[in-house]
């Protein structure tokens, strides 16, 4: 069989690959070796902006199936049948780091997962914890800029990281969950998965229901001390790229079950706390777990950067019967998401495969911007309203509206008769077995001890006591000890 030939950008052959043009042997060389400049020029602009947060990731394909009627709920066509597939793209990251970083560290998990339905793509954009640190989207770019890398050391640094906690007593919870033993996951196959946010369900006779997504793995719950993942970060930085890549190609195809968690919309409104704080979960005594479907990965995308790095997910991508709540972080997402997209990957990045519907077809007016690949042709319109065969609206809403009232204006979120930044964190505290409280104090200690303000130490130790006198008060000891050695 004859070998390809090797061509130029614009498809002319390559005589030579190996050496440049030069004036004469052992010349300069020639400004005219077009195959040399384009190989340079294009060598230069291979890597895009990575993602502010959650730049380190790995993915992989694979298929959702409905195993329960929730029809009651949601009026979703991909939920709509018991035994319906739909496929999915996943994509797993850790969240501070930078690209390079590596995979076993102590910070939470991205979990976002595309679903290509047949009404159109829906992106859910969760972590591997059902909460986060703060509850209003202006405080965010503040968070990560105190989490990253510090401009003058380059390093991150532990005065930055609990000097906005001290400030932010609503990541208490949070922070227990991350210094706790699943901060660490021994791999991305041994990690649950939440949606975190509180979403919006509409079934067919426009019935609104509040829900919260879990996806639980049946691989089971896996972690790594802190000591066992400095260890594997020593040997491969790259372990939890391993081990899933690894893992698919064996056959050995990961799987979580998803659950959700469903209130009435009327119930939102007097529910003790803000059920739309995403700093706190719901108790499943008062919402059970109502099981939905299977998610498998079974396939590894065969590039990495084509399908992994330009994967782009917004959580505003939503399908009829799924919509938004009045979450705070959640509607500052639905902008932010989409925009770190069009700057990073161009307004067109729903147009690359990974990104592009597969169950059914983008048909919409927009035209133009770098590396468009879908124009129209001469008879197609670029506006709307037409006379001529162009998409029209379906006049069908998506999810049910949601009711505002009141003055425009910085508000605070509106009081609900149990809300509170430290009960929740006292809870799960003292659902943790002794050697499970040990760990998570001589985690919080190892990083708290070396901030070097005073006053900072002492905020971050109220918040620990007003969750759980015990807390506070081991996390004390263990902190001013570490400081006297």
């Amino acid at each position: 069989m004859s070998k390809r030939v090797l061509t130029t950008e614009s498809g002319a052959p390559v005589a030579d690959n190996q050496n440049s043009a030069t004036a004469g042997v052992g010349g300069p060389l020639l400004l005219q070796d077009q195959h040399l400049l384009e190989k340079l020029a294009r060598f230069n602009r291979e890597r895009i902006p990575e993602r502010v947060v959650h730049a380190r990731g790995s993915g992989a394909y694979g298929y959702f199936e409905v195993t329960d009627d929730v029809t009651g709920w949601t009026k979703a066509d991909f939920l709509s049948q018991v035994g319906k597939r739909t496929e999915t793209f996943l994509r797993f990251s850790t969240v501070a780091d930078s690209l390079g970083g590596a995979d076993a560290v102590r910070d939470p998990r991205g979990f976002a997962v595309k679903f290509y339905t047949e009404e159109g793509n829906y992106d859910l954009v969760g972590n591997n914890t059902p909460v986060f640190f703060i509850k209003d989207p202006i405080k965010f770019p503040d968070f990560i800029h105190s989490q990253k890398r510090d401009p003058f050391t380059g390093r991150q640094e532990p005065d930055n990281v609990w000097d906005f906690w001290a400030h932010a007593p609503e990541a208490t919870h949070q922070v227990t969950w991350l210094m706790g033993d699943r901060g660490i996951p021994a791999s991305y196959r041994h990690m649950n998965g939440y949606g975190s946010h509180t979403y919006q369900w509409t079934n067919e006779a426009g019935e609104a229901f509040f829900v919260k997504y879990h996806f639980k793995t049946n691989q089971g719950v896996r972690s790594l001390s802190s000591e066992q993942a400095a260890e594997l970060v020593g040997k491969d930085a790259n372990s939890h790229q391993t081990d899933l890549l690894q893992a698919i190609e064996r056959g050995v195809n990961p799987s979580w079950t998803l659950y959700v968690q469903v209130m009435p919309a009327a119930e939102a409104a007097d529910y003790r706390f803000n059920p739309f704080d995403l700093t706190k979960v719901w108790p499943h005594a008062d919402y059970p777990l109502q099981r939905v479907g299977r998610l498998v990965l079974d396939r590894n995308p065969d590039n990495v950067f084509a399908e992994v790095e330009q994967a782009a997910f917004s959580p505003n991508n939503f399908v009829p019967g799924i919509g938004p709540s009045p979450d705070k972080m959640l509607q500052g997402r639905l902008f932010a998401y989409a925009d770190a997209h069009r700057y990073r990957l161009g307004v067109n990045h729903t147009q690359l495969p990974v990104n592009a519907p597969k169950a059914t077809v983008a048909d919409n007016y927009g035209r133009d911007g770098l590396m468009a690949t879908r124009n129209g042709s001469r008879h197609d319109k670029n506006y709307e309203p037409n006379s001529y065969s162009g998409p029209a609206q379906s006049d069908a809403a998506l999810s049910a509206p949601l009711a505002v009232h009141g003055w425009t204006g910085t508000h605070e979120a509106p009081a609900h008769t149990k809300d509170d930044d430290f009960f929740q964190a006292g809870e799960l505290y003292r659902l943790m077995s002794d050697e499970e409280k040990g760990r998570l104090v001589a985690n919080i200690a190892g990083g708290l001890s070396q901030v070097t303000r005073d006053d900072v130490i002492e905020k971050n130790l109220a918040h620990f006591h007003a969750a759980d006198p015990e807390y506070g008060k081991r996390v004390e000891e263990a902190v001013r000890a570490l400081r006297e050695d």
